[in-house]
This record gives C-alpha cells, structure tokens and sequence, in this order.
C-alpha cells in the first residue's frame, strides 16, 4: 500500500483535482491520499478568524462570502454531472454553516480559531472524494480526526494512530483509495487540533509508518529537492536520491519542499519517501531511503538549504576553566522554556548557540545572567546547511566550502556531530551571495 500526499498548489484548481485523479487510478496500488487544503484557504480562513477575534462580524462575514463564493465556482467546474455538482453544493453548505456557526461565539478563542482553519482539509477531502464518486472510482472517506491524536507536548501519538488504522482499515478492504485530511488532528482533551502549517506532509509519514507502508509519495509543485534554493540560485538540479539523514537535515535547514518533520517516522518504520511533482509526474523526483545507493553514494555534496531568523548567543562562563556542570546549567534553561538549540559552538570557557525562537529569550537571557556573562545577541543571522558524505575518510571537505565563502564572514562553524552536515551562521544578508558562492565552489565543476 502507497500513501500519497497532495499539497494545496496541487489542488488549488479544479483542473489540478482531476489531474490528481488520473494520477492515482493509473495502476491497481492501493493508496491511502492525504489532501492539504486548496490553496489560499487557510490564509483566507486565518483572516476570517483575525475579524472574529476583534469581534468585527461584518469583515468575518463578508470574508465567508467570498470564500464560498470561490468553492461554488471551483464546484460548479469539478463536476460534470447534476448529481455530482448537487453533492458538492451540499457539502459546502454544510462546511460553511459551520464555519457561519462560530461568528455567534464569544468570545472567539484559540479552541474555535483550531476549529475553523480545520475546515480547509474537511472541504478539499470532501470535495474530492465526491468527485472520486462522481468517476466511479472505488474509494472511501477516512477522517483524520478518527485517528490522528496528539499528547500534551503537541507530539503525534504514533501508537494510536496505528491501533485506529488497524481498526479502520480492514472495514475497507474492497476500496482501492482512502481519502483522508492532512493536518488536523484531535489533541488530548478531544477537540480539533493539528501538526501545524505544514503539517500534511508529516500526516502522509505518521501513516505510512504506521500501516508500514510501501512508500510515501509528496507530490508539489517541484521537481524532488534541489541542490539549492532555485529562488535565489540558477543552474540548480534536483537531487535524484538523498539518505533520511540528509533530508531531515535540509529540511530543518530551511529546504522548503518538505515539512521537517516528515522524515522521522518514515525513517523510523524504514518506509521510503519520494518527492515528486504533479507538473510533470513522469519526472523520477527524489527518492529518500535508509542508504543512497550507486554513484550518489560517492558523491560528496549533495545539497545546500539555509534557514533565515536565526539569532546567535554568546555565552562565556565566570569560573573560567575546568567549569564543570556549565553546559548541563545552560541546556537546561533551554529546556525550560521549550527552546531548541539548532547549533552549538563550545571552548573551555564559551558557548555560541543559535536559536530559531526568540519568544522566551528575555527570560532565558535573565536566568544565563545569573551565573554566565553574555554579549549582545546577534540577530537577523542565516545558517547554511552543506549536506552530503562528509565521512572521516573523505579529505578537503572544509578546504572546499570555506574557499567558497571566503569573501563571506562566517559567525560560526558547525562540523563533525554527524558525517553528513556541515553548517556555517552567517548574517543575513549576505545569504544569497552565500547560497551563490557555495553553488560555484562545490557544483560547477
């Protein structure tokens, strides 16, 4: 069984929709196909909420009028029968009466906004699945939110959701796709929650390891992962295979193409991932599995990704040598205050971090101060992620990137934690003559 993910670029038009269909009925595989919402719906529906919070019905119902006035258009264009535009007319009536519902609530809360931004996945699934009916496609409906669960720390259940698909599943055996919603979830109290924007990706994963899937496939708007980021680069390449450890790193690094945490449960369950483009499905996009094999194998650099908003702390301790317990005092005011570390720099008496969330920096400043002396914070800082096979035995891996960037300062240098990541902070605005440089230096041969 495949699971399949589907972006909302890839079913933001109803032409895109039937594209998809052909897409998934072109072989007998049984696939699982998690839609995001169409595209601009959950901006539109953010919006929505913002007039609500501010009690300005007028605004909130004006916006729901023009949201629904796009679903009836992009109805009216997906289905070709009277049948089939009748059952999509109902559905958004009955997603939209909802959605009117929460206009009467106040006041408007983070537990009814939850509510709202879910409808996006509930009406392109929807939508869909009617259509599949529509073709006479052997299909189901499958909502996440019978299966999909995240505890108190916001982290996906995995073990439930693979004790509800193993409920769920077999009821549904004679079916050869499921449809299902990205994204949402319930959290422990039961109400509508979700993985965050973003979050479809990391749905089609937490499925695909649960039912031990085949392969997941995400499908943009894109050839797989490129080398680099070809907003900012030209001449870039998709990269054909990745290792899961490659790919996690450039997609926490800042490689838009995928969610970064979709490969940890693929990786987990060893279930393979492609990445491939609707544009041009016959593309082989990129593959991503537990071990790159042939020539990709040799190659040193793979990929380049850089992530932006990163700001640096320069930590220096006041008992000066052999200051023992002083990083375990550091990571666990970090700790505290829910704030991931993305790199780490340390000497006898010093400590460079970098961190991507500055909300509690006041308060983990504060706490430093108390047995540490810090410098001014550095902010607006990007770091560059060098992704490839960066084992001991390969020599002038360093030689290499820094004769790159060596009209570029570097604040900090990261190398060595793992064999595949080589990772460089440097102020922001010198990320695209960086991203450039880098380009030049370890591609263009």
């Amino acid at each position: 069984m495949h699971v399949w993910k589907f972006g909302g670029t890839s079913v933001g038009k109803p032409e895109r929709m039937q594209s998809i269909r052909k897409l998934i009925t072109e072989d007998d595989t049984r696939k699982v196909v998690v839609l995001s919402a169409l595209s601009g719906t959950t901006n539109a529906l953010l919006s929505i909420g913002e007039a609500l919070k501010v009690n300005d019905d007028i605004d909130a119902n004006a916006k729901i009028d023009s949201l629904m006035e796009h679903y009836g258009q992009f109805v009216d264009e997906l289905y070709k029968t009277t049948d089939g535009k009748a059952a999509g007319q109902k559905i958004i009536e009955a997603e939209f009466s909802f959605i009117r519902s929460l206009t009467g609530i106040k006041p408007f809360t983070l537990k009814q906004e939850k509510e709202l931004v879910a409808e996006g996945e509930l009406l392109s699934t929807q939508l869909f699945q009617a259509y599949l009916t529509e073709e006479n496609v052997s299909s189901a409906l499958l909502p996440a939110l019978e299966f999909m669960r995240i505890d108190a720390d916001n982290e996906p259940e995995i073990q439930y959701t693979e004790q509800k698909l193993a409920d769920i599943l077999p009821q549904h055996d004679d079916k050869q796709i499921i449809v299902t919603q990205g994204f949402i979830c319930r959290n422990p109290r039961g109400e509508v929650d979700n993985l965050k924007r973003g979050g479809s990706d990391y749905t089609a994963s937490l499925i695909g390891g649960a039912i031990r899937a085949n392969e997941i496939q995400i499908w943009t708007d894109i050839d797989g992962m490129h080398n680099n980021d070809p907003r900012i680069v030209k001449n870039t390449f998709p990269v054909r295979e990745l290792t899961f450890d490659e790919a996690a790193e450039l997609a926490y690094f800042g490689a838009k193409i995928l969610h970064p945490s979709t490969i940890t449960p693929a990786r987990m369950f060893g279930v393979p991932v492609r990445l491939k483009n609707t544009m041009e499905p016959k593309a082989p996009g990129t593959l991503i599995s537990d071990h790159s094999a042939g020539t990709a194998q040799q190659q040193v650099f793979k990929a380049i990704a850089a992530k932006d908003g990163i700001t640096a702390l320069y930590i220096h301790s006041t008992r000066m040598l052999n200051a023992y317990g002083f990083l375990r005092r550091i990571f666990e005011i970090f700790e505290k205050y829910k704030t991931p570390v993305d790199m780490l720099a340390t000497s006898e008496v010093s400590v460079s971090v970098t961190i991507d969330n500055t909300e509690r920096i006041q308060e983990i400043t504060d706490e430093l101060n108390t047995f540490c002396t810090l410098e001014e914070p550095d902010y607006n800082q990007t770091i560059i992620c060098i992704v490839g096979n960066f084992s001991a035995d390969n020599q002038g891996v360093a030689v290499c990137v820094f004769n790159a960037m060596k009209d570029i300062p570097i604040r900090m240098i990261s190398y060595g934690g793992t064999e595949s990541n080589l990772s460089l902070l440097i102020h922001g605005q010198y990320k695209a003559q960086a991203l450039n440089a880098l380009n030049e230096g370890l591609f263009s041969a």
